[in-house]
């Protein structure tokens, strides 16, 4: 997918969490791309985050350690 949809898609999920009420917005976040998010989009992301991540959320970025590497 184009950086520009998948920073989108990131930044619209960490909104939605953003304004849950409770605790661990950034792990239930970090859950969603986990269970939702294939494989090859869990690889764009953390490599998008890792060179820099222009235009995430704080909350995305954050999550990065939370987000499960995929398989090589």
């Amino acid at each position: 997918m184009s950086p520009e949809k998948m920073v989108t898609m990131a930044n619209q999920i960490a909104t939605f969490f953003e304004t849950q009420p409770g605790e661990d917005q950034l792990g239930r976040f970090a859950d969603h791309i986990n269970d939702f998010w294939e494989p090859r989009m869990r690889r764009q992301l953390l490599d998008y985050i890792a060179a820099g991540g222009e235009g995430l959320k704080p909350m995305v970025t954050d999550a990065a350690d939370r987000i499960a590497e995929p398989a090589e």
